[in-house]
Parts: C-alpha cells; structure tokens; sequence
C-alpha cells in the first residue's frame, strides 16, 4: 500500500532507515517515459518486502503492479526492468531479451520503464571470543559490508541475540558452554561454535544436562564452518566465512516478520482483475467496489468503474 508521499533524497534516507533496521527492500527507478505517463524519469520509490511503497513513480495503475513485481524480485533476489505500456503498443514493439512487459490499459495510457533491483540488508553477526581466527573473521566479514559485533565472553548477553542473529562461539575452550547456554534460548538463525569434535561433544553433553531439549541442540553447527580439510587456526576462519556465505545465497538469513505480522499476511486482501483495463487491483473498498448480479467487481480507478457501471455485460462477456 502508499505510505508516504517522499521523493527525491526522501526516498534515499529511508533506504538507509530500513538497511540500519535490518530489513530487505526493492528499489524502483524509473528509467524512461512516455507521456502522458505521471511517472518522471530519475523517479524512484521503495517497496518493502510487506507492499509498502515509499516513493512516487507513477500513478493508479503503474503503483499496484510495481508492488506485485517487487514483491516477486525480492523474493527471487535478481533485478528487472519493468516495460509498462498499452498492450497494443507492447505488442508492436521489439522487446530486448530480459526486459518484462506489463501490458496496461489504463485511461491516462503513456509508458514506463523501470528498473527494479532488491536491496538485501547486510546480515548481523556476533562473534563472542578474541582469538586470532575469531579476530580474522571479523575482518573478512567487515570487508564484505557485513554487521558484526566482536564481544568478549564477559560482554555477551542474551538482549544481543534475537531469532535473525547469526552468533559464532569462539571461545576456544574458554567457556563455549557459557556462551551457548546463554544464545541458545533465543533461537537465533545460527549458531556455531569453533571447536574440535571432542570438545564439542562435552558441550552438548552440558547442554543436555541443563535440560535443552534435543531439538534445540540439533540447531547448534559444531564444529562451525564447512569441511576444508587440514587448516590453520586462522584458515578456520575462511571455513566459518564460506559456510555464512553459502547459507546466505541459499535464503536462510532472511529476516523474518514478526509473529503478528504474519497472521496478518495471511489474511491480505485478494487480488482480482479491474475488468475494464485489466489492472491487478486488490479487493478493498478504497478500489470502489460494484456489485452486479451478486457479485462485487473492483476498479483502479473512477473513469473505469463508471464504464463498466453503463455497460456491465461487455466487459463480463470480454473476460469470460
């Protein structure tokens, strides 16, 4: 849905709002018009991962399918330029491979093209220990842009850990078991621990004796990284770094919405055709809705509820 009427700089600071807050979003350029069109070249707007829409680049019916296919992009994480126009025109047209075609059929007619590209937020880690491999990982994880937060055992507490958190144990023996016990209970998205396979067993078996459940203990990556053969305390860390990476690109740091959040997902207004211009619109009042022979159609605008209100039958005959 529309949130906030910004442009320019506006929509840049709230992009950086949003990265400072954790959260993925998609952000739209307009990259070329064609008048009548409202939207303007260089215009931009955000679109986050639940449809909200900072940002202006066009009006009624270039808005709801933006917000369609940002939410896609986001979620297969690979931009796209968007080529917004009257399905005629579209049709004529020789479309250069990779762009997509979004046929309208909008009164106010122009086109639009517009870059839309998914902004992924930079992962948060905390590493608690000061080895050298934990010291070196620190700074692999710094030079990709990642959020990282080195702490002493003795600094580690359990408001640094949510369900997003990515937390490396790097004790090295000196109180592994303290440091999980404390991660453990807030489920954080990972939790790995740099140590051998014998001392590792002799953590989980604490943990066992605290009373953690075995579903619990089975979230625990021990030893922490991917198997690169014989290394060096420091190449540990590269292994530690490779595994964050690959669990990254397969989609398990994706932040997740809140619980509350999610049951109101679940129950997001159904997306139907405005029969007179073939829009995807949602079934809310605001789309004024009319009800013909007991079932209610929804419109993107005035102009094409008032067609269909004098002539009903045409457009139901068209779309059957």
């Amino acid at each position: 849905m529309f949130n906030q009427a910004i442009e320019g700089t506006g929509v840049m600071q709230r992009a950086v709002e949003l990265t400072q807050q954790g959260e993925s979003f998609v952000l739209a350029t307009v990259v070329w018009r064609q008048g009548p069109s409202s939207g303007q070249s260089g215009s931009r707007a955000i679109v986050t991962a639940d449809g909200e829409l900072y940002g202006w680049i066009g009006g009624a019916c270039a808005e709801p399918v933006l917000i369609r296919e940002a939410k896609q992009v986001l979620l297969e994480g690979k931009a796209k330029l968007l080529w917004l126009g009257q399905e005629a025109e579209l049709r004529d047209l020789h479309v250069p491979e990779g762009v997509y075609t979004v046929p309208m059929n909008c009164q106010s007619e122009g086109a639009l093209q517009i870059y839309v590209e998914p902004i992924q937020s930079a992962p948060h880690v905390t590493i608690v220990g000061r080895s050298p491999m934990a010291i070196t990982l620190n700074s692999l994880l710094s030079a990709l842009d990642w959020h990282v937060n080195l702490v002493d055992l003795s600094e580690f507490t359990s408001e640094m850990v949510d369900s997003t958190s990515i937390v490396v144990v790097a004790t090295q023996g000196h109180g592994d078991e303290d440091a999980v016990e404390i991660a453990l209970p807030k489920n954080p998205v990972y939790l790995g621990v740099v140590a051998s396979r014998k001392r590792g067993e002799a953590v989980l078996a604490y943990l066992r004796d605290r009373s953690f459940s075995s579903d619990q203990i089975a979230t625990i990556k021990l030893p922490a990284g991917l198997d690169l053969g014989h290394t060096s305390h420091r190449e540990m860390s590269v292994s530690i770094l490779a595994e964050l990476v690959q669990l990254r690109a397969a989609g398990a740091f994706k932040k997740q919405a809140p619980q509350m959040r999610k049951t109101l997902n679940m129950i997001e207004p159904e997306e139907v055709i405005d029969l007179v211009c073939g829009m995807t619109v949602q079934a809310v009042p605001a789309n004024r809705p009319f009800t013909f022979e007991g079932t209610t159609y929804y419109f993107c605008a005035p102009g094409c509820r008032a067609s269909f209100e004098k002539v009903p039958t045409s457009f139901i005959k068209q779309e059957a």
